[in-house]
């Protein structure tokens, strides 16, 4: 049985963390977060595919990147990479965009931190996610950021097990 996940908030600064431990080294977790051909196999909620993915993993570098869903939905993010530690974090700025790469300012933005900790050989993620207001931190709990990234951690639980080529 997977890990469980656990979820907290603050409101000053608004902020999400989201934790879980996968049963996979840290190297394996972080190469499973930063490789196009490992995200396209995990990254997005059930019923959700990761159909487009351009990532330059490199201070400065923009993963560009689009999970289409039920009824032809899709959903256009555009991440900039800011502090790279291999196997340790990544921190990047995140947003919605449309597919030529083009950030929606109308949707929240925020700034994440994803620590991979080595728990005997075991990855206990961190990922705390700042937002500019409360009512940006609001508006994607409405959204079922919680639920979406439980189950997109599930897809991810699953590739380990899977083994990841």
């Amino acid at each position: 049985m997977p890990e469980p996940i656990a979820v907290s908030h603050t409101t000053e600064p608004p902020v999400l963390t989201i934790e879980r431990t996968f049963d996979a080294p840290p190297a394996l977790v972080f190469r499973a977060w930063t490789e196009c051909a490992a995200l396209k196999r995990w990254f997005g909620p059930k019923g959700w595919e990761l159909t487009f993915c351009e990532l330059d993993l490199r201070p400065a570098g923009v993963w560009h990147y689009c999970m289409s869903g039920p009824d032809n939905m899709e959903s256009w993010g555009r991440a900039v990479y800011g502090d790279i530690a291999p196997a340790e974090r990544i921190v990047y700025t995140d947003a919605f965009s449309d597919a030529q790469g083009t950030v929606n300012e109308a949707m929240p933005q925020s700034r994440v931190t994803v620590r991979f900790g080595d728990e005997n050989g075991r990855t206990h993620v961190t990922s705390s996610t700042a937002y500019t207001t409360v009512d940006d931190l609001n508006a994607v709990l409405s959204m079922g950021v919680v639920q979406g990234t439980t189950e997109t951690w599930d897809r991810l639980v699953a590739l380990l097990e899977e083994g990841l080529s």
